[in-house]
């Protein structure tokens, strides 16, 4: 679910000052476009906040929710139905996983 070795890296790149700042900012980032799906996905942008959600995840090794992005993005440039609430799902058990950052 989490790449601990990404994890591990960023926080050895920028220190760790710099890396509880930048987690806050995705969280902070992530969390509004995801209350924005939530609350009113607009196929329009859908392909662009996921887009977002994956680069974000990608940097901060959320590895199973960019995968996730990956496909809802595939899905919605295809115009087919995007599973949103299994992508809720897996960003709540990635937060609730990163929460026991080791």
């Amino acid at each position: 679910m989490i790449d601990w070795t990404r994890i591990s890296d960023l926080k050895a790149e920028i220190g760790p000052d710099d890396f509880d700042e930048v987690i806050a900012m995705f969280m902070d980032e992530v969390d509004e476009t995801i209350a924005k799906l939530q609350s009113a996905p607009h196929p329009r942008s859908l392909e662009e906040d996921l887009h977002f959600i994956r680069s974000a995840a990608l940097n901060i090794g959320f590895a199973d929710l960019a995968r996730a992005c990956q496909e809802g993005e595939s899905a919605a440039a295809a115009r087919q139905e995007v599973d949103l609430a299994g992508l809720f799902a897996l960003y709540h058990a990635s937060r609730a996983a990163f929460a026991n950052l080791p």
